[in-house]
């Protein structure tokens, strides 16, 4: 069998939110080799939006925000708490 998944693009992008995504995105390419494709500084020191590749793979985060996705996806608080990532 042909190993073709160096040539094909992700298919799944996972997102998190971190309440400081600057030093997440610091930790995560230092720890695992991840390079910014995109970081959108938000108010703050924030980040609006972020993508970090490795290979073909990607995944996108950013720091909490209180919109319609934002009450949906947050940095855990409480066993509770609404999720911290997703596909």
């Amino acid at each position: 069998m042909t190993d073709s998944s160096n040539a094909s693009p992700a298919t799944i992008i996972p997102t998190l939110r971190y309440r400081d995504a600057a030093r997440a995105i610091d930790w995560l390419c230092k720890a695992f080799g991840f390079r910014p494709h995109l970081v959108v500084p938000g108010d703050g020191g924030t980040i609006a939006h972020a993508q970090l590749v490795l290979g073909n793979g990607m995944i996108m985060l950013g720091s909490p925000r209180d919109d319609e996705f934002g009450r949906l996806q947050q940095p855990l608080e409480q066993v509770d708490a609404p999720v911290s990532q997703s596909p």
